[in-house]
């Protein structure tokens, strides 16, 4: 294994966690909450995906061309589209039945 995809992976493995149980607590919040399940799901991939873009963000420079990296930076961009997409059609839903 390359060195540059042992330090991305290593960064992954530290960083990628405490994200995904910060927007899990989120997740939780809102299901106890009893916020709709599609706005509670679209603030949770809007969510995890902007924090995940963060984390992408900050080692841009130096990974921008690895594999690895680009896929994880597609996926984040998808998971933030997805969210907003969510929101979108619970907001119109909202909106659409007054």
């Amino acid at each position: 294994m390359k060195e540059d995809n042992k330090i991305l992976r290593d960064y992954y493995f530290f960083t990628i966690p405490q994200v995904s149980v910060f927007a899990g607590a989120v997740l939780g919040i809102l299901f106890v909450l009893r916020i709709d399940i599609h706005m509670a799901l679209g603030i949770f991939a809007f969510l995890y995906g902007l924090m995940l873009l963060g984390v992408h963000g900050v080692v841009f420079q130096h990974f921008r061309s690895n594999r690895i990296y680009r896929l994880g930076l597609i996926f984040s961009l998808i998971l933030t589209a997805g969210g907003l997409f969510l929101l979108y059609t619970c907001i119109s839903d909202f909106w659409g039945s007054f």
